[in-house]
């Protein structure tokens, strides 16, 4: 408990030596009454008067309508994003059936190749091969 107190002591004791420095009135914001001015140079074009800012901002709300070139410009933005997005997956399912089919020729030939060896492995001589009936019908 005795370290709780120390430690608030000190806080506050620091806090009050900082409001009192002359360093704390340099950093503190001037009104608008104590003398404005316009800002020299590039800056005069960064700032802006605080009743043309307010005209600004009241003109361009969240609720503000936009102008038919603002729509028209944001329509085929978006119309473009689609066609991309729909070229996108048209590709990726080409390539998915292409897999896919090539993946069903290999196993119909892997299919075929072992059907061919059983065939030969048990052919007793007996009847003729199964691709000799198969040409003759």
């Amino acid at each position: 408990m005795w370290w709780t107190c120390r430690t608030f002591l000190v806080l506050l004791t620091g806090l009050l030596a900082l409001s009192f420095s002359p360093q704390a009135d340099s950093a503190a914001v001037l009104s608008s009454q104590d003398g404005a001015k316009e800002p020299p140079g590039p800056l005069r074009r960064v700032f802006m008067k605080e009743a043309d800012a307010s005209d600004f901002f009241r003109r361009r709300s969240r609720r503000a309508v936009k102008s038919p070139d603002e729509l028209s410009a944001e329509q085929r933005q978006i119309q473009a994003a689609d066609e991309r997005r729909r070229e996108f997956h048209e590709e990726k399912r080409n390539e998915f059936e292409s897999f896919a089919e090539e993946e069903d020729d290999e196993q119909n030939e892997r299919t075929r190749e072992s059907t061919e060896q059983w065939r030969e492995f048990h052919y007793d001589g007996m009847d003729p091969p199964y691709e000799y009936n198969r040409h003759t019908n």
